[in-house]
């Protein structure tokens, strides 16, 4: 299968942003179509992630991602096909799943790309099957270590991370609290998703509502948001309670973080409380295995994976500002188209 035009269209990092991201921190930018090379495949986009780690990356506070430069082709995980191939076991036609960043090609090494099963739904490869399912899977199974019975609070909780976690944590025989900033948010995690219950950080009682909401206390915390939502949490944990440190969206955009919660380290000491940071390359290895589990729950309906998507290359930008808003639902996508 050729590729259908000489021209790659991509989004650029054109400035780093001073304060809030902005859509005019990108630009459009056309380029000659690339050439896989030995050991190579050229992939066609189908349609990538928005995260709001990447964030992280354009502020330089996320050490894995290297300084943030600008250029260059933004970054991010994506789904396509392979149009051309210079790799015996990566044939033409195939799905995959690669870090193809905001453009229509991208040539690919063939260790950075990931094989498609046939029978998978590609797209489930940026939400359950990808980096957010992942990240759910094992920051809360392998650092939360929820048991049956438990009480589970997740923030972002309509998030691409955090609308799987709580879902994986109720299969898993916990209740389970999520945090949102939007009630209508929190109506489709108690309808559709199964939550407990779900409390609105931006109401002014929230502390109230959370300890409410959490009557016996709370034993695993997933953190996605760092903050006073990490503080309220703190306080309604129990003894030997877990915490997961997945992200820090309320910091990502923004020159002026808040600073850290009260009660550390006294808090961590009087109730034994463990609190671990991960990433979710820390579990390469074992990837295999837990794909194979979420796709058995999206298989038999237990999980339900929320797609949030926007449509053509041009909306990546407005796209990711308004997700740093929190204007998505569950993994926000963009089809290339």
């Amino acid at each position: 299968m050729a590729a259908d035009t000489a021209i790659n269209n991509q989004v650029l990092i054109d400035s780093l942003p001073e304060g809030k991201l902005s859509a005019d921190n990108f630009r459009l930018s056309e380029a000659p179509l690339p050439t896989a090379g030995a050991g190579e495949v050229l992939v066609k986009t189908t349609a990538f992630a928005i995260t709001a780690g990447t964030r992280a990356g354009l502020q330089g506070s996320a050490s894995y991602a290297g300084a943030p430069q600008t250029g260059i082709v933004m970054n991010a995980t994506g789904v396509g096909e392979v149009v051309t191939s210079e790799v015996e076991s990566i044939p033409v036609g195939r799905h995959v799943v690669a870090p193809t960043g905001w453009q229509t090609y991208s040539v690919q090494s063939a260790d950075a790309v990931t094989l498609i099963d046939a029978g998978h739904d590609p797209l489930h490869y940026l939400g359950p099957l990808g980096v957010n399912g992942l990240t759910a899977y094992f920051g809360l199974f392998d650092v939360g270590q929820p048991r049956a019975g438990d009480t589970v609070m997740v923030s972002a909780a309509a998030g691409s991370v955090g609308h799987l976690v709580g879902q994986m944590a109720r299969i898993g025989g916990a209740r389970v609290i999520g945090v949102t900033g939007d009630d209508a948010k929190g109506q489709i995690l108690r309808n559709q998703l199964g939550f407990d219950e779900t409390v609105n950080y931006k109401d002014a009682g929230f502390r109230d509502q959370l300890k409410a909401a959490s009557p016996a206390g709370i034993d695993v915390y997933f953190d996605n948001t760092g903050g006073p939502i990490l503080g309220a949490a703190l306080f309604r944990l129990n003894v030997g309670g877990r915490i997961a440190c997945c992200g820090v969206v309320s910091q990502y955009d923004t020159q002026r973080p808040e600073p850290g919660p009260k009660g550390i380290p006294g808090l961590l000491v009087n109730k034994r409380i463990n609190m671990c940071g991960f990433l979710v390359f820390d579990f390469a290895d074992r990837y295999a295995e837990a794909r194979a589990r979420i796709n058995e729950w999206l298989s038999t309906g237990q999980l339900v994976a929320l797609t949030d998507a926007v449509e053509g290359l041009d909306a990546a930008p407005n796209a990711f500002v308004d997700l740093l808003a929190g204007g998505n639902i569950g993994t926000r996508i963009v089809r290339v188209g």
